[in-house]
């Protein structure tokens, strides 16, 4: 399986927007595209966005999935407690295939009801989740501090190398690794 990542800092917030392509087809999904929708169309110049897929549905995150949608033709897919409209849904455990890659979907609550992450060959994209060296806020409406330490401590079964895509640059480094976030992150080092 041969991927490719690319990085966009887009927007107010320095969220973080992916577009994942399997090289073969040159078959892409984009993970958050909360702004600049044609920015993201021109990175993805020469290749097809097949899906969009949301870690969760917080407005700087998916203000702009359905502009994407519309001139991409891609289907929205958002965890199954959030979905709303045109949007289709995952759980815990589906996989999402473009080209000739998928994606698992985990479900990982705890920022909201239903964000998730996305795993794919050895990388994975934590949206507001796991940030490097940090978390995504527990004191909104939604959220839960329990649910995310029982997220977070199943992101940490990952194996070590697995890299971290996060889903705002608030951190040193754009990314990290689930081993130094184990190591340096204070979330990820408590303990029941």
């Amino acid at each position: 399986m041969s991927i490719t990542v690319k990085q966009l800092e887009l927007g107010p917030m320095a969220n973080f927007t992916y577009l994942i392509c399997d090289a073969a087809s040159k078959i892409c999904v984009c993970i958050d595209p909360g702004w600049e929708a044609d920015k993201i169309i021109g990175e993805s110049s020469g290749l097809t966005i097949s899906h969009i897929l949301l870690t969760h549905a917080h407005f700087d995150h998916s203000n702009n999935a359905a502009i994407l949608a519309k001139k991409t033709g891609a289907k929205i897919y958002v965890h199954r407690t959030e979905t709303s409209g045109e949007t289709k849904s995952f759980v815990d455990g589906d996989k999402i295939t473009f080209g000739n890659s998928a994606i698992t979907c985990m479900h990982t609550p705890g920022h909201t009801q239903g964000s998730a992450c996305f795993l794919i060959d050895k990388m994975i994209f934590t949206g507001d989740t796991l940030f490097v060296d940090g978390i995504g806020r527990t004191d909104l409406e939604g959220s839960d501090s329990e649910e995310m330490f029982k997220s977070l401590q199943k992101l940490a079964k990952l194996p070590d190398g697995t890299v971290i895509y996060p889903g705002h640059n608030y951190g040193n480094e754009p990314t990290s690794t689930i081993g130094e976030q184990k190591k340096r992150n204070p979330y990820m080092r408590m303990r029941l």
